[in-house]
Formats: C-alpha cells, structure tokens, sequence
C-alpha cells in the first residue's frame, strides 16, 4: 500500500506542513519540500580505496613450506579459573548485553590489549558460556597482541592451506582477504556447506577464536559474519535422538580442502588427515552437552549403514543452517573483535 498525503490543519498565521503517513513512521515536510539531513540511496554501498593499503605487511601470501602433523598437546581450559559472574571481566564494562537467549554476547568498555589474568580467564569461560562475544572499537589490539592475547588460552594453531600473512613469523595467522578482484565462490560452494567450525579435522581441533576487522565494507555493505550454537542444536533435538547420537562419532575430512588449495595453485602444508570425533560432546567448563557437527568437514558417521549415515548427515545440516533461535549475526564495523569457541559454534 502506498504512504497517502495528508494535510495538517494549523492556524493561518503557522506555516503549513504536510504529512507523509505510513505504516510506523511520519515524515514531516515543510511547504511540500523535505528538509533531508543525510544523503542516503537505497541499496548503495560506497566502497573505500585499496589503492593505499596501511596493512602492507599482512597481506595474504601462501608459503611452499612443509609442517610434521600435528599431535595432542597438553591443554588446561582457562575459562575454568574464571568467576562464575564475569566480575574481573565487566569490572571497567559499561555496557554488555545479549544479541538472543542462545548465543552472543557483545560487550563495551573493555580494552582487550589491556585484560589482566584474571580477565582473560573469566573471557574464556563467557565464550564457554554464550558461544560468541563481540568488543567494538579494538584500536589497541594489533596483530602480536592479538597472538599474545591467543596464546594465553593454548598454544596456537597453524592451518594448513589458508592465507598467512607477508610479514614473517605470523605463520599461525589466518588471512581473510577479499578484494575487486577476488572470485565469487557462490559458484564453488553451496551456502549450507560454508557453515563450518575450524579445522575439526585435526586430532585437537582448537578451543578459542579471535577475528579482527581490519578494514571492510561500510554498514550495510555486507561482509556480515552468522554462528550458530551447537548447544542449541544438541536442545532441538528428540530424547532419543540425543542418546542415540551420545553412542556415535563422525569422520571429518581434511582432503578436500587440500585438493581445493591444490587445483587452485597453492601449496599444501600439511598432509590431509581424516580424524574420527564424538557426535555429542560436554564442555570442559560449563558441564553442557552439546552437538560437534561441521556441515563443512564431516562426510561420514562410522559403524551405521551409508543411508542412514547420509540421512543423519542431512538433518543435523538442516538444524544447524536453518534454526533460527540458535544463530546470531554479526555487522561488522573497523576493528571489532569477535571471539567464539569452536567446540561449540559452527559459523558462516
């Protein structure tokens, strides 16, 4: 329906106004003309320059190196020293809140180049607990903060195929870079498969994430990032679904991604492994089970038929992708900071 015109009535001696009405919101115009304080068209996104780009030194590059496999490292979960209600964490917080009921939690106020111990280890248990936290405005946390801040919580981890910056020694690193020239991917991969957690198929898949923008599209421009919880996933389903998921584990498969890097011209670092995981899992620090599915790495369910593997595959992708309740979205704005815990949050 279109917005109707309606004049106001006032006395003579007023200037006359007109009403645009619509459904929720009035516009007010004076002598028919608008008085527009922005300048604003639908659906246009100004895109900045990367002629001059002040991150030189990160940008991606893809070394022909070669890495041992990876094996188990001894592994303390810090969020387990952490206090129950945040206090060392939103001591100097002056605004948090939750984007659902399920997962992410944005807080303001907390400088994360600056966390003492304590902070950092009542962070891991609110990532262990709400999946997902976001802080705006990380001017101060630059990339060896950033890794310093990583390497508080476990040792880090080095992917075998993904960009890692130019810059030396920033092997452990994950470069997401896109640019004019970039190609479209929509042609490569389905958008159920690109839900994912990182790197399942390792034999110690990691715990903590943190991603900084560096710099990105404007808001509204997209690049918006979406998690889902697999806490809430494992609560969707039936009784006896979830216990008969408890008595089974799933194959996730590095080989695809490596034959991606490979057809693509780009070295693989690490040979691929298949590892096998639990389907359900409970969390070292909150007690809480949860689903350890990844639509973008699992390609099988040992010990059950193909069919019924196949079938169990579908439906655990159909939860995940299309649950609304348990997924958050994430705007992105310059240097913002999401951390999530991959054990418990798949994302997009």
């Amino acid at each position: 329906m279109a917005p109707a015109l309606v004049e106001s009535i006032h006395p003579i001696s007023l200037p006359t106004y007109k009403k645009l009405s619509s459904f929720k919101d009035d516009c007010w115009f004076k002598h028919g003309e608008a008085q527009q304080s922005v300048d604003y068209e639908p659906g246009r996104t100004v895109v900045e320059s990367q002629d001059f780009y002040e991150h030189e030194e990160l940008r991606p590059s893809f070394p022909n190196v070669h890495w041992d496999p990876l094996a188990e490292v001894p592994y303390h979960d810090k969020g387990l020293q952490g206090d129950p209600h945040f206090r060392n964490l939103l001591a100097s917080a002056t605004d948090v809140f939750d984007y659902t009921p399920k997962i992410g939690t944005e807080i303001h106020g907390v400088n994360l180049a600056r966390l003492t111990d304590a902070q950092k280890n009542d962070l891991a248990r609110l990532i262990s607990t709400r999946g997902v936290v976001f802080f705006r405005n990380q001017s101060d946390l630059d990339i060896d903060s950033q890794r310093e801040l990583g390497a508080y919580f476990g040792k880090l981890h080095k992917h075998a195929t993904t960009a890692v910056p130019r810059r030396a020694g920033l092997e452990d690193v994950h470069v997401v870079y896109t640019d004019r020239n970039s190609k479209d991917q929509r042609a490569v991969f389905s958008p159920t498969f690109l839900w994912h957690s990182d790197v399942t198929y390792e034999v110690q898949p990691p715990s903590y994430t943190s991603l900084k923008l560096l710099t990105g599209p404007p808001r509204g421009g997209g690049g918006d990032t979406l998690w889902a919880s697999q806490y809430g996933a494992y609560d969707l389903l039936s009784a006896p679904m979830q216990k008969y998921l408890e008595g089974l584990s799933a194959l996730h498969s590095a080989q695809m991604q490596a034959e991606g890097s490979i057809a693509a011209g780009r070295p693989v670092r690490r040979d691929p492994i298949v590892t096998k995981h639990p389907l359900i899992r409970t969390h070292p620090v909150t007690g809480w089970k949860s689903l350890f599915f990844n639509p973008g790495f699992v390609t099988g369910i040992v010990g059950i038929p193909k069919a019924e593997s196949d079938a169990i595959i579908h439906y655990l992708n159909e939860i995940i992708t299309t649950t609304q309740e348990i997924h958050v979205r994430y705007q992105w704005r310059k240097d913002d900071v999401a951390f999530w815990d991959n054990r418990i949050c798949v994302s997009e």
